[in-house]
Formats: structure tokens, sequence, C-alpha cells
């Protein structure tokens, strides 16, 4: 009996997942209500609420989804030079660009950016290992954090005129210099 209860469940989230991810692509995060969801996974809202809070907490649990996935890709790019593994996360951003550029575009998502902006600044600790004395760690992880959150943002929503792998060449240029400009030798 509980293996029948679990594929209901996977069955139920997968739906409102997809149903979601429909909407938050066609309508735009803004205009989604827990209602429609609902009307469009066909399931009630009872089922709905026993699985998420509201559409916030729905939203966190896909973009939690998406960042386990980049963390998975930073560490498979460790092997890679700093540029190299830059533009294979760049590639993640164009393969997922209609998900991540509903995000960026809607005025209701700032926990995502302050998710993602998190994930950028922890990616970039790891590189940053001994930092000038005169320096301020967290401010150098901040500015280089919000920079690439930055470019990500006008990437994903198209308003760079350059293709993916010179933007990420460009990206992880900068970054690699600004950090050595950072580290003591």
């Amino acid at each position: 009996m509980s293996n029948q209860t679990d594929r209901r469940i996977v069955k139920s989230q997968n739906a409102i997942k997809s149903a979601f991810l429909l909407m938050l692509l066609e309508d735009g995060f803004d205009k989604i209500t827990v209602k429609s969801i609902t009307e469009r996974a066909d399931i009630s809202r009872k089922t709905f609420y026993l699985h998420y809070v509201d559409k916030y907490d729905l939203l966190d649990s896909i973009v939690n989804k998406q960042l386990e996935e980049l963390g998975v890709i930073c560490e498979q790019k460790k092997e890679k030079g700093f540029i190299e593994g830059t533009v294979i996360w760049f590639h993640y951003f164009a393969e997922h660009q209609a998900f991540f550029a509903a995000l960026f575009g809607s005025d209701s998502t700032v926990s995502f950016r302050k998710q993602l902006l998190q994930f950028i600044m922890h990616q970039l600790s790891l590189k940053l290992h001994r930092i000038r004395p005169e320096k301020d760690a967290e401010v150098i992880l901040k500015f280089l954090g919000m920079a690439v959150l930055g470019i990500v943002e006008s990437f994903v929503l198209r308003q760079l005129t350059a293709g993916t792998e010179d933007i990420a060449r460009q990206v992880g240029e900068l970054l690699e210099q600004n950090i050595a400009n950072a580290s003591v030798e």
C-alpha cells in the first residue's frame, strides 16, 4: 500500500510541477494562481496544499532542483579550466533559457534572484583561496556575484548579442582576472 501511496504522491507532484512550468512559460509567474495550477493539473486544491504552501513554495522547490543540477555541473567542471568551466555553465543556462527568462522577467521572484546569487557567490568562494589582506572577501564575492548574476540575466533575456561561448569565455576571463587580482600570489 505504501508503494501505491508513494506513486500517487509522485504523480501528483509531477502533475503540479508540469502544469506550473507550462503556465510559467506561457503566462509568467505573476499571473499564476493556485486555482489555475490545480485546474491545469486536474487535481484538487487540497491535493496541492498537501504538497506546497503556495505558488512561491512550489517555485522554491523547482528552483532548488535547478540549483542542485547547477551544483552537479560545477562539480563536473572542476577538472576544466576556469574559462572552459564557465562555457559549460552558460550552456546550461542556454538549454534552460525559457525557464530562467520567465523567472527573471517576473517582479515577484525576488527569492529566486537571492537563491541564485547565493549559489553563484558560494561557487566563487570556492575559487577564492587566499585574499590579499587589504581586500575584503565579502565585497569581492558580492561584486563578482552580482556581476555574474547580471550577465546571466541579460543572457537568458536575450539582451546580449554575442553567442553563448563568446559571452561565457568573456565572463570566465573577467572572473579569472578579478580573482587573480584579489588573491595573494
